[in-house]
C-alpha cells in the first residue's frame, strides 16, 4: 500500500493542474464543471503529496468533487455541463434553498460554493509561494491567505485546528520540490501561467454567484 501511495505521488506534476484548469473556460467563457472537477482532483493530489498537514481541507473537497461527479453521471447530467447552466437548472428548478441546508444539502450550487471558498484559498497561498524568498515561511503565507479567504467561513474550532496545522508545514523548497516541474525558477514559472487562469475561473465564478445572490448559501 504504501509503495502505491509513493507511486502516486511520483506521478503528480502541477502541470496538471496547469493543464486542466486551462481547459476550463469555453470560448463564451463558461466554466466547464468536468474540468473544474479535474483541476480540483489535482490540487488534492499536491496537497496530499505534503502529508496529513491539509487533510481538514482535502478529504472535504474529495467528498464535493464525488457528489459534482455525481451530477454530472445523473439523468440530469447535461444541466451540469457548465457552472452557469448548473447555476440555472437548480435555480428554475427550485433545487436551492437559500435559508437553509438541510433541504437541498446536496445541490450542485452548495457543493461548488465550497470548492469555490477553498480554491480562493489555495488561490492565495499559492500566489505568496510564487512571490516569495527561499527563508520565507510557509507557515505564515498560509495563514495570511487562509485568514483572507476559508476562515470567514469556519468555525472557531476548525480555525484553529487550521492555524496548529499551518506550524506543522514544511518549508517553501519542500512544497516546490512536490510540484514536480524542475528548479525553483521553473515552479516560479509554472505558478505564474497557472494563477491566472485559476484566478479567471474563481472570478467567473464569484460574479455569477453573486448576480444570483449565491455566495452565503448555507
Amino acid at each position: 500500500m504504501a509503495d502505491s501511495v509513493t507511486s502516486e505521488e511520483q506521478k503528480f506534476c502541477f502541470r496538471e493542474v496547469l493543464d486542466t484548469f486551462r481547459l476550463c473556460l469555453s470560448p463564451n467563457k463558461e466554466v466547464y464543471l468536468e474540468h473544474y472537477v479535474a483541476g480540483w482532483r489535482g490540487l488534492i493530489k499536491f496537497l496530499n503529496c505534503l502529508g496529513s498537514v491539509f487533510s481538514f481541507i482535502s478529504s472535504d473537497a474529495v467528498n464535493k468533487i464525488q457528489i459534482l461527479v455525481n451530477h454530472l453521471n445523473s439523468e440530469n447530467g447535461s444541466h451540469y455541463a457548465t457552472v452557469q447552466s448548473m447555476v440555472k437548472y437548480e435555480l428554475e428548478a427550485e433545487l436551492v434553498d437559500l435559508t437553509k441546508r438541510d433541504k437541498y444539502p446536496e445541490s450542485g450550487c452548495r457543493t461548488l460554493l465550497r470548492l469555490h471558498r477553498a480554491l480562493r484559498w489555495l488561490e492565495l497561498f499559492l500566489e505568496r509561494l510564487r512571490t516569495s524568498t527561499e527563508d520565507s515561511k510557509t507557515s505564515v503565507m498560509c495563514s495570511e491567505a487562509y485568514n483572507e479567504s476559508l476562515a470567514q467561513h469556519h468555525p472557531w474550532v476548525i480555525r484553529k485546528a487550521a492555524g496548529m496545522a499551518f506550524c506543522m508545514l514544511p518549508g517553501r523548497p519542500a512544497f516546490f520540490e512536490v510540484m514536480n516541474v524542475g528548479s525553483p525558477e521553473q515552479v516560479v514559472v509554472v505558478l505564474g501561467e497557472a494563477l491566472p487562469l485559476i484566478s479567471e475561473v474563481y472570478q467567473i465564478t464569484e460574479d455569477l454567484y453573486a448576480r444570483h445572490n449565491l455566495l452565503d448559501l448555507p
